[in-house]
């Protein structure tokens, strides 16, 4: 989780301040009571609004709040609001944990064509330990893996077909909204 938190620190930095804002909105959304800590209770009931999918999740909190307080201040929530863009509030299929970090996914689901609505994810522990149960031919791979062979499956396509195939991996890997937000070039 540590990394995670780093990794929301900096895009935070490199935010305008219009975004920052937006933000400091958001917390002051999720804080009813006003004072500058969101609970576990206001925490739950913002999404059990279903203000995000999957967020209603104790796990999540309790991964979030850092000091062991039992409430988010600003600077927790702010890697709450990173995991919501970027799309990393990613849980094990198989132990229900949250995944701060690496996992491993199926690569044949990963790679479906859209049939499949979303890929079978599973923590390093359960894959090792083979605490789960998927279709019998999977191949599992980890999450930098498959990214690194989603770019360069992109690369490797005829020219017309490039640029689509590397913006759809953007939308894959969740990167858009972040890059959008921050100005960056993905390449």
């Amino acid at each position: 989780m540590e990394e995670i938190r780093r990794v929301a620190e900096a895009y935070y930095k490199h935010l305008p301040e219009k975004d920052k804002k937006v933000l400091k909105n958001k917390f002051n959304a999720m804080d009813k009571n006003g004072d500058k800590q969101i609970s576990r209770r206001e925490y739950m009931e913002y999404f059990k609004k279903g203000k995000a999918k999957g967020f209603n999740q104790k796990r999540i909190f309790r991964a979030l709040d850092k000091d062991k307080n039992r409430s988010l201040n600003f600077e927790e929530a702010k890697v709450l609001f990173y995991i919501m863009e970027s799309g990393r509030a990613i849980i094990c299929m198989s132990c229900k944990k949250f995944m701060a970090g690496a996992y491993f996914s199926c690569s044949q689901c990963f790679f479906s064509d859209g049939a499949k609505k979303s890929t079978f994810d599973i923590c390093c522990d359960c894959y090792g330990g083979k605490k789960f149960t998927h279709h019998g031919d999977a191949i599992f791979c980890d999450n930098y893996t498959l990214l690194c062979q989603s770019r360069s499956s992109a690369l490797a396509a005829p020219a017309e077909t490039r640029s689509s195939a590397l913006r759809a991996i953007e939308m894959i890997v969740g990167i858009t909204n972040i890059a959008g937000s921050l100005g960056c070039i993905i390449m």
